[in-house]
Parts: C-alpha cells; structure tokens; sequence
C-alpha cells in the first residue's frame, strides 16, 4: 500500500525539479491562501517539504484533513520563487497531482503543537509521548541515543569484548536499592527479582573462563527520580576483564569514551588520556564532592584556623571552608539567591564576604572579621577584588555544602567556568566502610564485592582491632565527568577467604555469604581469575552529550518522576484471577 515512495521529506533538491517524486509523511500544516491555493508543510522522520496546491482537485483532497494526518503527495518538483535558506529542501517545493490519506487524525485540537511540545507539561507530555516524539528537536535526542549505543558497541567489539546477555529473572541480591520483584507461579510463595545490575552474573563469566565482557544492560531499581536519574530501568555500558586490574579498565575507558565524546557531544573537546586521578579524600577536601566539575577552577580551602574563633556564631566549634573568587561580579540580589540555592541543595547555610579594590572586607559576615582583618586575608591569600563563600559545620557537612557553593557559583563567574568541554577523572581509594546513617553500624561504603587495599591483612588487623575499619580503602573508583557520575566500578574481590572476612565486619558471617551469594562463593572456590570492570550509564552519557539537564529527555519512553508510564497507565490494576494464580493476595491501607 505504501512503501513506493521515491525519496524522503528531507531529501529533494535542486538537481530534483521536473521529476516526478511521491512522498509520505505527517501533515505538519496548511496555510490556504485563496480557493484553490495552499501550502501544505509534509514531515516525515528525515525533514520537511512544501507541497503547494495550486487545484480545486487537490484543495478538495485536503480539505478538512487535521494536521498530524499520514498521508501520500504525488507530483512534480519545481523551484520555489520564495526560498528559505533556513531549511535543507528550502529551494524546492512539490506540486502535487495525488494525495492519498494513509491514517486519518481523528482530533480537531492536539494535546501541545509539535513543533513546540518542549514548552508543554511533562505529564502531557509522557501521556502522549508518541506525539511528543514526532517533534524534530525531541526526536534528535533519540537518533543521537541510537548513533552513541552503536559507537560505544563498535568500540567495545574493537577492543576484543564479548557481547554476553545476562539473565533479566535472577535472585533477590543485598545490593544496595530496593529490587523490582516478579512473582513466580510454579513455585508459590518464592520471588524472581529484576536484576539491579549484571554485578554477580559478569563476575560468574570471567569464573567460567571468559576474557572480556560487555553489554549494553538494563538494570532494574525501585528509587527516587532525579535530574540524573530514571527511576525503574536504565542501561549502562557494562564490561568485565580477567586476569585485569584497575589500569586496565583505566585504559580501556580512555580509549573508547574521549572520540566518542568528541563526535557525539554538544562540545566537541574531550579529555585525552591519562584522565586526573583524585583520591576520595582529596575530592571531598579539594572540591567538596566526589563528583568534581573540573570545568570549574574553583577550590575549597580550609578556613578553619584562621574564621572559628572570630566571632560569628556558626562558625565556632565548627569546620569552616572557604571558596575564594577572584573578579566576581555578581549583585547582591544575586549573592542572595545563590545562598538560598545553596540552603535548598545542600541544607546547610553558605555566608559570604568580598575583599573590595581598597583592601577592605565588606558585605555579609565582614563586622566579624574586622579584628582578624590581616590574618583572614594571609590565610585565604585574598587579593583586591575577591568574593568569598563560606560553609560550616562538622566536616563532611562543611564540605559538601562548599561542593555546591562552587556548583552553584560557576554560572556567575564565566572566568572561572570552561564550559564547553567535557572533563573526565577518575575518583579512586574509596573508604571501603562507612557508619551507616539509620543503623549507626558499620556497612559498605560501595560495592560489597570489591578488592580492598591490604587484602586479607588488613581485613585481620581490622578484625583484632588494630586498624579503625573506616580508614580501609578498596579499589574502587568512579568515572566522572562534568560532575555527572557516569560509573562506578572496581577490582572485585575474587579470593572467597578474603569475601567472608569482609562481610564479617559488616556482621556477617560465612554461612551468611554462602546463602546471600551461592553461586558466586562456590564459583571463587573453584579457583577464579583476578578481575575488575566499570559500568558507564548510557542514559547519563546521552544526556551530557546532548546537553540536556533531564535523564528524561534521552528515554524513548520514560517514567515520570513517580515512576508511573503516564502513556500505558503503568502500574495498573490486574484481576484477581490473576493475582490467585500467581498466589499472592494484595492489601491496602485503609483509607
């Protein structure tokens, strides 16, 4: 019925005038002029075209069609008189002498005008996303998704890894977020879980002799939305190696990401190996986070000496940290709205002051530091001209806190701010414990199953008390880039000796490890491999690469932040049938 078309809405040009061409596409718009004039705007997934009616046979055709209407134009492609440079097919036009309707929109008004659904609601958005998607400027995040995946395949392929698919019904696992758990009808009462990472099935492959792993993976989390992240499904770019460690995920990373970067991004400059190292500490000190923007060459400096005795009350007792700007020019109106930002992201105070062009400290806490006036400003090594925020609070609150502040400043500081660039590093030496916030007891810090710095001897001396388990560090390490965590990955701990002590400073014990990870324990105890991997999210890569501040905006079909699919009315109701079946019986609160 169809697919006789002879070329794309997007594809005519001069060297086409006189041919007889039939195109097909979505009728984007009709302007009528007189009786028998028109100009009719076709869009199909490659551009548009002008299709002008110039005859009552042809007006009729079209006559009380809605816009968004598939249809078929058949006609001759002539120059146009009025040309639009702005357009690829700006110098042609078609003057149809067929137009046949394929699929008829039913809808006199639309939910939002394609052209323009950006501006429209999210949640109409996500309700009529098929709408949504026939948009250009929506539609490019997707082609651009699509072009990355096949890039990062290509690379990963030339690399000598392995494209392995893992299993997407697997066993509940303690791996940090809450599973997505899918009933199992042959067996009453018992759970599949969707898997939150291909973590224990990667690490099963380099056990069973495979060298190189990869996959693009689904990965499943019942977790809050962010900007940053979708809540339910999302994909990353999963690798494993044997008989590997951290320099040689290292090295694969920086061969495959920068080119792709480069060619993909919004920005076309991308670090070159060796990306910067950064040890965790260093971070948190350094810039406040472990997801550093090294676009921004602000830093944190310990104020502490020289501001907790000065006077202001918030700053005794307390961590004090500074980020010193020189040439800031911001408004007052604009240092106000940067603490209140700063408040709401962090939930923690920033305060300020500026040592002006004289010398002298003005604005925000300055009454308190004018006695220690000499001393501040050899302690900061402030010079004329220089904006000062602060933090305080115990360290780690301090820190963070002054991580957002440099976050949040770099907008109004363009000296300081390299936009347009992507910047990698590496974060590395993560604690291998923390205290956790709601247990107050000693729990992992990231990945359970990595390697930790000592191996089993300092895990001994922890165990005897003769090291403090928090200054333990793993190989564990982050891949970041313009502040956006992409991955985390690590040296697995791959020795079972070595895994049933680590769990047992979290309290648990061998028998623990053996139930909670069967086939992984058993597997090392057949003599496994050392290896390490990473596992880069696609989702986040395509958002830096397109610019984009939404995760939502690179998702075909995403979730809303309630992780509810607006479109397929998802989760939904099922029938009781269904749920006897499945042997489950559902309970709600009363109202």
């Amino acid at each position: 019925m169809v697919q006789s078309r002879t070329h794309t809405c997007g594809e005519l040009r001069m060297e086409h005038v006189g041919q007889q061409v039939k195109l097909a596409g979505f009728l984007e718009n009709v302007r009528e002029v007189s009786q028998n004039l028109a100009f009719v705007v076709l869009r199909d997934f490659y551009g548009t075209t002008q299709v002008v009616i110039e005859s009552e046979d042809m007006m009729a055709a079209i006559k009380g069609l809605n816009k968004e209407s598939a249809i078929t134009v058949e006609g001759t492609v002539r120059e146009r008189d009025s040309k639009n440079p702005k357009l690829p097919t700006g110098d042609i036009e078609v003057v149809p002498t067929a137009i046949e309707v394929l699929g008829r929109c039913r809808h006199n008004e639309l939910p939002f005008q394609i052209n323009r659904s950006r501006e429209a609601d999210e949640s109409q958005r996500l309700k009529f996303r098929y709408l949504d998607l026939r948009n250009p400027e929506v539609k490019k995040n997707i082609i651009l998704r699509c072009n990355v995946v096949a890039a990062l395949r290509s690379a990963m392929q030339d690399e000598g890894f392995m494209e392995i698919t893992t299993p997407i019904l697997t066993a509940s696992s303690p791996e940090g977020a809450r599973d997505y758990l899918v009933p199992s009808r042959k067996h009453p009462g018992k759970f599949y879980a969707l898997p939150q990472a291909p973590q224990q099935f990667k690490q099963l492959l380099m056990a069973s002799g495979f060298d190189k792993y990869f996959q693009i993976a689904p990965c499943f989390r019942d977790e809050d939305a962010r900007g940053d992240r979708s809540p339910g499904e999302f994909y990353q770019l999963d690798m494993e190696m044997a008989f590997a460690n951290q320099e040689d995920v290292f090295a694969v990373c920086e061969r495959v990401l920068p080119p792709i970067f480069a060619k993909y991004g919004a920005y076309h400059t991308a670090s070159q190996a060796p990306f910067t190292r950064i040890p965790y500490l260093e971070a948190m000190e350094k810039y406040g986070s472990d997801k550093p923007d090294l676009r921004i060459d602000l830093t944190v400096t310990d104020a502490t000496a020289a501001l907790a005795s000065c006077g202001f009350p918030p700053f005794e007792g307390a961590q004090v940290k500074a980020v010193t700007v020189t040439n800031f020019t911001a408004t007052r109106k604009q240092i106000d709205k940067l603490c209140a930002d700063v408040e709401t992201q962090a939930g923690q105070k920033a305060y300020w002051f500026r040592l002006d062009e004289k010398g002298e400290i003005v604005g925000g806490i300055a009454k308190f530091l004018q006695e220690k006036k000499e001393e501040v400003i050899a302690a900061l090594g402030l010079e004329p001209n220089t904006f000062v925020g602060l933090t305080a609070g115990p360290l780690l609150a301090a820190q963070k806190t002054a991580g957002v502040l440099i976050k949040q400043i770099a907008p109004l500081a363009p000296e300081h701010f390299h936009q347009e660039r992507y910047e990698f590093c590496w974060i590395v030496d993560f604690p291998m414990y923390e205290m956790g916030e709601e247990s107050g007891q000693l729990e992992f810090c990231h990945n359970p199953f990595s390697m930790p710095n000592g191996g089993l001897e300092v895990l001994n001396k922890a165990a005897a008390g003769e090291v403090d388990p928090l200054t333990i560090t793993a190989f564990q390490y982050d891949l970041v880039c313009n502040g956006v965590e992409l991955s985390s990955g690590a040296v697995r701990n791959h020795d079972p000796e070595i895994m049933v002590e680590a769990f047992k400073l979290v309290r648990l014990g061998e028998e623990d490890v053996k139930a909670k990870f069967p086939a992984m324990y058993n597997a090392f105890t057949y003599g496994a491999p050392p290896h390490a991997g990473i596992a880069p999210g696609v989702d986040r890569m395509v958002m830096l690469l397109a610019g984009e501040n939404s995760i939502r905006e690179i998702i075909p079909f995403p979730m809303n932040k309630n992780a509810q699919d607006l479109m397929m009315d998802a989760p939904g109701v099922v029938t009781q049938a269904q749920l006897d079946e499945l042997h489950i019986a559902c309970t709600k609160a009363e109202e």
